[in-house]
């Protein structure tokens, strides 16, 4: 045997070696690099060769390089970090809209206080110019407070537009990149080694893509390329083509936004029911619930509170003598047309008992039968349509629709009567003499009276009251047992109402006992059988009339927002301004508080996953540094065979030359 098999292996052994200090090298360069997948040279023995005395080895063969990949842990990896972009960007979007609900002196709660408390000076003087200017100022404050909130509303909304094409642009950069990695590892499907480098970046483009909307991936095992999948099963990539995403504007409200995706149809609208993680869900979820949700929980109590102040203004007296005015204004409910409507129907919807109002938004569809003035209601976005007839969305929701033109089956409109309400809050009244303290009925204490009632408060509640049944009086009857006194209201139309009186219970405004007289009379102290009260009209102010300013100051207890009708017709307690306000910021602060718990969890999750990931897939530098002194001394050993090759080689041409 000569020396050319020696040659041979040293040869085949440094260059085995080589590639091996090669992707060692390699390695350890990309050791912090995203996504890096870690490679090894995969070396095999060949089959040896026949001699007579043997089977001889012929070294060894670099047969490929792999990269160190586990798909589960790859894909699993990209889920969880898919989930925590979604979670932590809800996380920071509710932070934002967390503080229009603030507590304290800055709070809308604390504002409508300021406004009603500032009444008790005007009850104290009823013809003060300045303590009628200061409630005037108090009702701007109000205002400004509501339109502030409105307007960071809107400022949200905007942002969140901008947020939704900022990451849609960067989606569609992700795709494209994408395909074209899958059309660079298709072109190599046929060497029969793995393009790993490319493979990484494709992997890591997905992870990318995974922060904005969780993908499904397919294998195509012929060419090596993969399928790119969102939104239960809307084709992203396929091979080397890309689908875009777009945001388009809402049917309904051109200043909110959704997300389509483009085919050879259009766009296609994906609902965000069918999109999971990522930060453009977490975005359109936030929009279509959040963000809508605190617009109308906001517009609710400015609906209620402008409706029920200017209600109470009507029934009372001003200065000039004359019946009160508005006090505040508030945008009439927004309905708008789907840009896909096909008959001419305009829809308008005025509010006309804003304690009924919910904080809701509808979409509304013709009755299937074209009965007249008769709609499918279903709540936005999901609720499922309920036929109602008009008189029964007024009874229902407070709210009356106006059509002209004619619906057609298809067509749709969103009702919100509510979202514009807080933005559009304005103070409406200017002149302090407007304000109307003076109620339109005034009472005394008959001079014969025997025991120790006195009036206490007097007042118009509702559009009940009737001049023309005044004057009218109060004749108290027996002393019951529980000491509770029996009552009778004669009017001047000798109509009469019995009632029963108790400590701190209203006389005239029981209608839970059947006594609606559309005026409430409050009384302290405690009368004797035969006592009397006398009422009658009062048109003209005087300095002691207050009591209609009194009942501005009730309005802090009575409850007005968010009555419900129940189903045996009656309506619910609702709840006070104040009350309503600190629902809402307990409303806003469950959501935050959940986020954060979500974004805290989902985060350390997308963590654990992505180490477990790079325990398999990664770079140890300990181990490497390892390797790379046992190829080091292979290679010097296969140079030191290759040296002794040459050696017996120069040594057998010296004795052929000396022969």
């Amino acid at each position: 045997m000569g020396t050319s098999p020696l040659l041979s292996l040293g040869m085949r052994a440094m260059f085995a070696n080589q590639a091996a200090l090669q992707t060692i090298g390699q390695n350890i360069a990309n050791a912090n690099t995203p996504g890096y997948s870690r490679q090894d040279v995969v070396l095999t023995t060949p089959d040896g060769q026949f001699t007579g005395a043997g089977y001889f080895g012929k070294g060894v063969n670099v047969e490929t390089v792999t990269r160190s990949h586990n798909e589960f842990l790859t894909r699993e990896a990209a889920a969880a970090k898919s989930q925590a972009f979604m979670d932590t960007t809800m996380q920071s979007q509710l932070g934002q809209l967390e503080k229009l609900f603030p507590t304290g002196s800055d709070g809308l709660g604390q504002a409508t206080n300021d406004f009603l408390n500032a009444l008790v000076d005007v009850a104290s003087r009823p013809a003060d110019p300045s303590a009628r200017q200061v409630v005037l100022g108090k009702a701007q404050d109000l205002a400004s407070r509501f339109q502030s909130a409105g307007q960071q509303l809107a400022d949200l909304q905007s942002g969140v537009v901008s947020d939704l094409n900022a990451n849609v642009k960067q989606v569609n950069e992700l795709a494209k990149q994408i395909a074209a990695a899958n059309d660079q590892i298709a072109r190599s499907a046929g060497t029969s080694h793995t393009p790993n480098d490319l493979l990484d970046k494709r992997d890591q483009l997905i992870s990318q893509l995974s922060q904005y909307v969780q993908v499904t991936t397919v294998d195509n095992a012929r060419d090596g390329t993969v399928g790119v999948f969102i939104g239960g099963g809307q084709r992203l990539v396929l091979g080397g083509e890309a689908q875009q995403l777009a945001v388009t504007p809402d049917p309904y409200d051109g200043t909110r936004a959704q997300l389509s995706i483009s085919d050879a149809g259009g766009n296609r609208v994906l609902d965000d029911s069918t999109l999971t993680g990522g930060s453009l869900t977490a975005l359109l979820r936030y929009q279509n619930t959040h963000l809508q949700d605190a617009r109308n929980l906001l517009g609710q109590m400015a609906q209620a509170l402008a409706s029920k102040v200017n209600d109470q203004q009507k029934l009372g007296i001003d200065l000039k003598s004359q019946t009160g005015g508005p006090l505040f204004t508030v945008a009439d409910p927004t309905v708008l047309p789907a840009v896909t409507n096909r008959g001419d129907a305009r829809l308008t919807a005025t509010v006309v008992d804003g304690s009924k109002v919910p904080a809701l938004s509808f979409t509304v569809t013709p009755d299937p039968t074209g009965t007249p003035d008769s709609y499918q209601i279903a709540v936005r976005p999901s609720g499922l349509p309920t036929l109602m007839t008009n008189d029964q969305i007024k009874a229902a929701y407070g709210v009356s629709l106006s059509q002209t033109g004619t619906m057609q089956q298809g067509d749709s409109f969103l009702l919100e009567p509510v979202a514009n309400a807080a933005g559009s809050f304005k103070r409406a009244l200017d002149d302090p003499n407007g304000l109307a303290a003076a109620a339109p009925i005034i009472a005394t204490t008959d001079v014969n009276n025997q025991g120790t009632a006195t009036v206490d408060t007097l007042y118009a509640v509702n559009t009940k009251f009737d001049k023309s049944k005044q004057p009218a009086t109060v004749q108290f009857g027996t002393v019951n047992a529980d000491n509770t006194i029996n009552y009778t209201i004669t009017l001047s139309d000798n109509t009469s109402y019995s009632g029963t009186w108790k400590a701190g219970q209203a006389i005239g405004n029981d209608p839970a006992n059947g006594v609606d007289l559309g005026f409430e009379l409050r009384i302290n102290g405690a009368p004797r059988q035969g006592d009397k009260i006398n009422m009658q009209v009062s048109d003209q102010v005087v300095s002691t009339n207050n009591g209609n300013a009194k009942a501005f100051l009730a309005l802090q207890s009575t409850p007005f927002v968010g009555k419900q009708l129940q189903t045996d017709g009656t309506l619910s307690r609702g709840q006070t301004v104040t009350e309503a306000y600190a629902a809402a910021i307990a409303d806003v602060g469950s959501r935050v508080q959940g986020a954060d718990y979500l974004a805290g969890v989902s985060t350390s999750v997308a963590s654990d996953a992505e180490t477990t990931r790079a325990s398999q897939a990664g770079v140890n530098l300990d181990e490497e540094a390892a390797k790379l002194m046992q190829f080091q001394q292979g290679y010097q050993a296969a140079a030191k065979v290759l040296q002794t090759a040459q050696n017996l080689f120069d040594q057998l041409l010296s004795i052929a030359g000396g022969r």
